[in-house]
């Protein structure tokens, strides 16, 4: 089979698929009888696909699950006017969870409330769950066996990471206060009143910026200061569903 046409499957499929294909099941929708192209045929279609891309509004991105084919992230802008939906948002408290989970993986949920200073809402477990970004991975071997919570290939691939390898590291995390401008949390630094960091916790941002939710907690030590906190429970709770 001509190359050429090798390409033209693999760049059909990935635009029909509503999933990320991996590399063995592009090699799947060549019948048996036909000709049979190698792993490198499809990885080569694959990085001349990705260069025809270079110039377009999409790019073929490689992550967990696999190879998609995704608008660029600088015109969603203009593509996010084809719907009437708002985005997706979250909880701050939700997102610092979320955080804690992928870097301190495995982390148990009694862990997390240590290093936030506040009690985990069950909602904020269940919506993580629901979503498939987080699922259990095991039980801690100590008394009341809690289980241990891992994130999953959907949590990478809805923030576009191939691994968990391509997290930021926490040396390269930057400061509070600059984290917390730029997702216009308003929050204070580290010396946080009771009374603001409640108000804080009520606030939310949008999920989309991926490189921000990541960072979130590098905000764990200043929560851990707010004692009174763990007084209104019910201000984790407010995750706006959607």
């Amino acid at each position: 089979m001509n190359p050429e046409i090798v390409k033209k499957v693999v760049e059909a499929a990935l635009l029909a698929s509503g999933q990320p294909l991996n590399i063995d099941r592009l090699m799947h929708l060549f019948a048996e009888g036909d000709f049979q192209p190698e792993k490198n045929d499809i990885r080569k279609a694959l990085t001349e696909i990705s260069e025809d891309c270079a110039n377009r509004g999409v790019e073929l991105k490689e992550i967990a699950s696999g190879f998609r084919m995704q608008v660029r992230e600088d015109m969603a802008p203009w593509v996010s006017r084809l719907w009437e939906e708002k985005p997706q948002r979250y909880t701050r408290a939700l997102l610092e969870t979320l955080a804690l989970i992928a870097y301190r993986q495995p982390a148990t949920r009694g862990e997390i409330e240590n290093v936030r200073g506040v009690a985990v809402s069950s909602n904020i477990i269940k919506t993580l769950t629901e979503r498939e970004w987080i699922k259990i991975v095991g039980h801690r071997d100590v008394p009341g066996k809690p289980a241990m919570y891992g994130t999953t290939k959907q949590f990478l691939d809805y923030f576009n990471l191939k691994s968990l390898d391509e997290l930021p590291s926490l040396a390269e995390l930057r400061d509070f206060e600059t984290v917390n401008a730029e997702l216009d949390l308003q929050l204070p630094g580290l010396e946080v009143s009771a009374e603001d960091a409640k108000q804080s916790e009520t606030e939310v941002v949008d999920a989309d910026v991926s490189t921000d939710t990541k960072t979130v907690v590098a905000g764990e030590e200043g929560d851990a200061a707010i004692d009174e906190q763990n007084k209104d429970d019910s201000l984790d709770e407010e995750v706006v569903s959607s």
